[in-house]
């Protein structure tokens, strides 16, 4: 199914935990952020949340790491630099 869609599997090599790491930490903060933190009352609405979630993540939340950034600031003005 990978190969129809063009994509290459890349499970065969030895494991390296920095491959996974930055996904850990992410998926690490969603629970902490957002799962733990109330029950869902169904599918749709654990949806909704995690879109206001995502959007958060990316668009409002300052990084300190990122010289007080959020994460699409940070990209947006690397990429003006380059």
């Amino acid at each position: 199914m990978l190969t129809d869609k063009g994509i290459r599997q890349s499970m065969s090599r030895k494991d390296n935990f920095l491959d996974s790491a930055v996904m850990e930490n992410f998926f690490g903060l969603l629970k902490t952020e957002l799962l733990y933190l109330q029950n869902f009352d169904s599918l749709v609405q654990f949806r909704t949340e995690l879109d206001e979630y995502l959007d958060y993540y990316n668009n409002r939340r300052i990084k300190p790491k990122l010289n007080g950034l959020t994460p699409v600031g940070h990209r947006s003005q690397a990429i003006s630099v380059a």
